[in-house]
């Protein structure tokens, strides 16, 4: 491969993002997810995140989230509550003039047979951005 090809570097979605969403337990719902890019594990191809999400009735869920160009995966689960709670997702980022957002359907097993939902998330144009416990500091770009 001439060196003129080279691979262009992973984008970085790095930042907090609003989500918007609705499951069939709860209906619809707010919550504000964190991405930051951990560079040491990411490569030319592939992004990796560390991740947390904060929802209105103030529970934390922790993860990990990977990227391929577009294409998002992401797990994680519920940080705060007696029994852990897993959720997976897959979803696909776009843009709209300076900031990112996506599209993510999620899965949630549990003991009564699952819960799943779709939620749209938009960064928010803000400079700095960092969860109230001051875990997962990122920066919009």
């Amino acid at each position: 491969m001439p060196a003129s090809a080279a691979l262009a570097p992973t984008i970085d979605y790095s930042g907090e993002y609003l989500c918007k969403g609705n499951n069939i337990t709860v209906g619809d719902y707010e919550v504000t997810i964190y991405l930051k890019k951990n560079r040491r594990n990411s490569t030319s191809q592939i992004a990796v995140y560390d991740l947390a999400t904060h929802t209105e009735n103030k529970q934390s869920y922790t993860g990990q989230a990977i990227t391929r160009n577009k294409q998002l995966a992401m797990t994680f689960k519920l940080s705060d509550a007696k029994f852990a709670e897993f959720s997976t997702g897959l979803g696909q980022f776009t843009k709209a003039g300076k900031l990112w957002s996506f599209k993510n359907d999620y899965y949630e097993p549990d003991d009564t047979g699952g819960n799943y939902g779709h939620e749209i998330c938009t960064q928010k144009p803000l400079l700095l951005s960092a969860p109230a416990n001051g875990k997962i500091p990122v920066t919009n770009r």
